[in-house]
């Protein structure tokens, strides 16, 4: 099983990048599932229902979210009937939206979780005891389960790998925006990265516009954040093979495209 993991994409340019480099990244990593974090794809700030579909109709399987979930608040509309679409499992019970999904891929089942960390973060649910039963659930149906951890501190993600290294499959950080260098598959066979990276405009700030990002650090006023209008961006990714019957990662691949980083063979 060869999954594809594209990190956070960032409005429009995000968007883009996405389109334009999707099928090439299929073909050359014989991808069977595509998974992005959509949480900023609509103008950097949450999602919408056409913008949902638009990452489905260019090439997505599945969408995962995180903080910015909600932030567009159409998504309350749409969250319970999207089945290619999970939000922090450890939101509290009763908000809309599930953490856990399956979907198929060469026959097969496929877990999909998505976590928020609390380091930094919203005082959510605790995702180590949260995980604990979404995991016994997700091996109901299969041993190939994808965890999408969406977290601001490095030690909590790199705690949360270590957790469930030989429990899932692979754990992917998203949210900071900065792709590590630290892709790896720990002792028990679970891959791992601290953080996928980003996908949208290249000469930015975390995908906005520099400038005001920089009068806010001078001055310590509140600043309005934009989204660039730019060609050159920038495609974060991972990719993942996943053997089928015991669910452990057998390779992993960091991906980087950009005006300085060429990943295609």
């Amino acid at each position: 099983m060869n999954i594809l993991f594209i990190g956070d994409i960032v409005g429009k340019p995000g968007r883009n990048a996405f389109k334009e480099h999707l099928p090439k990244l299929k073909k050359q990593y014989h991808t069977d599932l595509a998974i992005v974090n959509g949480e900023n794809a609509a103008h950097g700030k949450g999602l919408t229902k056409k913008i949902y579909h638009e990452l489905l109709e260019n090439g997505a399987d599945f969408v995962t979210l995180g903080n910015h979930a909600w932030d567009k608040k159409e998504i309350f509309d749409f969250i319970d009937d999207a089945k290619q679409l999970v939000r922090p499992a450890n939101y509290p019970e009763g908000t809309p939206g599930v953490g856990l999904q399956f979907v198929k891929a060469k026959q097969k089942d496929v877990a999909i979780i998505n976590l928020m960390g609390r380091t930094f973060m919203n005082p959510l649910d605790d995702p180590f005891q949260v995980i604990d039963t979404l995991v016994n659930e997700a091996k109901k149906k299969t041993n190939i389960i994808f965890v999408d951890f969406h977290g601001e501190a490095t030690s909590e993600k790199q705690a949360m790998g270590w957790y469930l290294d030989g429990k899932v499959s692979t754990v992917v950080g998203t949210h900071t925006h900065i792709q590590t260098a630290d892709e790896r598959i720990l002792t028990n066979g679970t891959g791992y990265i601290t953080d996928v990276g980003m996908t949208g405009a290249y000469d930015s700030i975390l995908g906005m516009e520099k400038e005001s990002i920089i009068r806010k650090f001078k001055t310590g006023l509140p600043a309005k954040f934009e989204i660039p209008e730019t060609n050159r961006t920038v495609l974060s990714g991972l990719s993942v093979s996943i053997d089928d019957k015991t669910g452990k990662t057998n390779s992993i691949k960091r991906i980087l495209i950009n005006a300085d980083h060429i990943n295609f063979d």
